[in-house]
């Protein structure tokens, strides 16, 4: 118990990927809060370390926990490609979906919920920025991660960026991670932990949950890059840098 509670919850994410259940049931933060130790998270989330440490230990014998650990060997061409595949084309799914919905309910249920127009400029907000960010990875990081791997299973030199370091664009990428994840901590919060109000019509209902889950697949999405794809990237770059 000690040794968990010493470790940060990024480690525990990618040693233990079962665990990524618990800390979304629990509201802790294992993508862009990832950094902080157990201990610390759970008191900002509020919630008993020891009942945590349970439901890890739980999570890690259930048969039915989400598998992502796997992607921490496999070619980085290959968790590109899953990324863009599930998770940025889920982004462009859901966001013209999500979107109709709150202009629907802000026409509908705008005067008794006030919180929906603000939500509604929030979640615009992230599909923008979800927007330019997707088109970045996809035209400019992901290529150049993917050139970098080429060169060295072929023992080349790694070709020369226009950015420089790969360090530069990934650390914008993890900046729009951190403004989106706030901003649907915002939602989350307007939302009342995405509780539909008494007396609303389905569509809301459908809102609601459109919400929870666009914020799941972020968490996801974000831990597959911030804690795999990012630093296995910035490994190449320095091992690419002590051969040359």
């Amino acid at each position: 118990m000690e040794q968990t509670v010493g470790r940060t919850v990024r480690e525990i994410a990618l040693e233990n990927p079962s665990s990524i259940r618990v800390f979304e049931a629990l509201g802790i933060d294992y993508c862009c809060g990832g950094k902080r130790p157990l201990h610390d998270a759970c008191l900002r989330a509020n919630v008993d370390l020891g009942r945590v440490i349970e439901l890890l230990g739980q999570a890690e014998r259930d048969a039915n926990a989400p598998v992502a650990g796997e992607w921490a060997e496999k070619p980085l061409r290959e968790l590109i490609a899953h990324i863009v595949d599930k998770h940025h084309g889920y982004v462009r799914r859901e966001t013209p979906r999500v979107s109709a919905l709150l202009t629907r309910i802000v026409a509908k249920h705008g005067p008794a919920h006030p919180q929906i127009a603000q939500i509604e400029g929030l979640f615009l907000a992230i599909a923008q920025e979800m927007s330019t960010h997707l088109l970045k990875e996809e035209q400019v990081l992901f290529p150049y991660i993917e050139r970098m791997e080429r060169s060295a299973q072929a023992h080349d030199k790694v070709p020369a960026a226009f950015f420089g370091s790969v360090q530069r664009p990934i650390s914008n990428m993890v900046a729009d991670h951190d403004d989106a994840g706030a901003l649907l901590a915002q939602i989350r919060k307007l939302s009342n932990e995405f509780t539909v109000p008494a007396g609303t019509c389905p569509s809301f209902v459908a809102l609601y949950s459109g919400l929870e889950e666009f914020e799941r697949d972020l968490h996801h999405h974000v831990h597959l890059e911030n804690n795999i794809l990012f630093p296995r990237a910035i490994e190449l770059e320095r091992d690419a840098e002590r051969v040359s």
